[in-house]
């Protein structure tokens, strides 16, 4: 029989110094040569530390007692920072956690890609409570107990976090923690209602709740009550997400503004949003920036989603064509770019993972390229679009490790040099690094 490469111990502890911080969020330290990645920990800081898994090459392990504290070390706003999986880095100072990321990133982009840029930007930053309007919440009934937890997965346990209250939710849920379990908990289906989705748009919050079983007359007027009580809007989603149907009120609307670009963008509540309103409106603004579209520039935005960047592009340029992989983002595309009065853009289903040179939408001609893909990055596009020759990309990345594979791609293998380069504080008090990048023709 195969032996498991970790080993789970018994209640043991060491003594560490943290020399750096991991790409998750963790510090690392070596003890007598072997790695020791502490949760909890910051570098600079002598820690003791409760192990908890040794593997052959590292040990792992969360913080115990702090015996020397970093500077930068701060006291955690949300009573369930040492528990809560949603949050990595509370007990960090948030302007050290931007700088951090920032560190990750051009290491990354050192080290994966082989690159250097030109110019390092200062962070956009934004706020740091209060602000994701994205998220997904687990739900279980412990029995034994006779309690529901709502939150996010524990940190040192394979169960959800018994939280009141989540101070990096918008407050029309983060608030509301306590009221929520209440509620699901008196349903004959808690059992049978695994998680909830949040959708925050600038005039209502949704919820959908993932049913596994039809419900009972009783409990869907519990939450229909719910959302009369509260205001929000309440989703039932028996399967997969195309399934998400509203319960409460009679008609629901979901949208955000981008004020400079006389925009508003409707989208549903399954749909993908960037988790920080305020961080995306400065990113977009960013994008722009980079891009520098002229009047008669013709764009290409692959990845568009439901047109967060394609749009905005539309007001300053001659013609902009948008691609994603998800056909429900691209009629939202269409939707919002009618809405907006907006005829100088067109939308296309693609796989931007398969080859896309067969695509008609492709021929077209264009001068700049901008790239927002999922964290496994645009790899799969790269030479497609290499042989176009833009003058310009811009390329958006929620994973510094697939930007700085792709940016050594586009340097060493297809004459770009990676002009400018830096971090966006989207999810503070997380490990997510959220990046951008410009890119010039030689």
């Amino acid at each position: 029989m195969r032996r498991s490469r970790k080993q789970r111990l018994p209640a043991e502890s060491i003594e560490v110094v943290i020399e750096s911080l991991s790409h998750d969020g963790r510090g690392v330290g070596h003890v007598e040569g072997k790695t020791v990645f502490v949760d909890g920990a910051l570098p600079d800081e002598r820690v003791r530390c409760r192990l908890v898994e040794k593997h052959k090459k590292y040990d792992e392990g969360f913080v115990e007692v702090v015996l020397q504290a970093s500077p930068q070390r701060v006291e955690p706003r949300c009573a369930h920072a040492g528990v809560c999986g949603g949050c990595s880095l509370q007990h960090m100072a948030p302007e050290a956690q931007i700088d951090a990321k920032q560190q990750v990133l051009l290491g990354n982009l050192m080290h994966i890609g082989k690159v250097v840029p030109q110019e390092v930007l200062p962070p956009l930053r934004g706020p740091h409570w209060g602000y994701r309007t994205k998220a997904r919440l687990g739900t279980h009934y412990v029995r034994k107990r006779g309690q529901m937890l709502v939150g996010f997965r524990a940190k040192h346990a394979p169960s959800l976090a018994d939280l009141r209250r989540c101070e990096v939710l918008h407050p029309s849920v983060g608030e509301r923690i306590t009221e929520l379990a209440d509620m699901l908990g008196a349903l004959e289906a808690r059992e049978r209602i695994p998680q909830i989705e949040i959708a925050v748009g600038d005039e209502a919050t949704a919820l959908v709740f993932r049913n596994l079983d039809a419900l009972s007359d009783a409990d869907t007027e519990q939450l229909r009550a719910f959302g009369e009580r509260t205001g929000l809007h309440i989703y039932l989603q028996p399967a997969g997400p195309a399934s998400a149907h509203l319960l409460w009120p009679a008609h629901s609307q979901l949208d955000y503004a981008l004020p400079r670009y006389d925009l508003r963008l409707a989208f549903l509540p399954t749909d993908f949003t960037q988790v920080n309103r305020e961080i995306n409106g400065a990113m977009i603004d960013l994008a722009l920036e980079l891009m520098d579209p002229q009047a008669t520039d013709r764009m290409l935005d692959l990845f568009c989603g439901l047109g967060n960047f394609t749009l905005p592009l539309a007001r300053r340029c001659a013609h902009v064509v948008g691609v994603e992989g998800e056909p429900s983002l691209v009629q939202r595309a269409r939707d919002n770019a009618a809405r907006n009065s907006i005829a100088n853009v067109e939308f296309h289903v693609a796989n931007l993972a398969e080859d896309v040179s067969i695509y008609p939408w492709l021929k077209q001609g264009f001068d700049k390229l901008l790239l927002d893909p999922p964290r496994s990055g645009a790899m799969e596009v790269i030479p497609v679009i290499a042989k176009l020759g833009f003058k310009r990309i811009v390329y958006v990345s929620c994973n510094p490790s697939s930007l700085a594979r792709d940016a050594g791609l586009l340097v060493h293998e297809h004459s770009y040099r990676l002009v400018k380069v830096g971090v966006m504080d989207m999810f503070p008090h997380t490990a997510h690094v959220e990046s951008i990048a410009l890119f010039e023709k030689k």
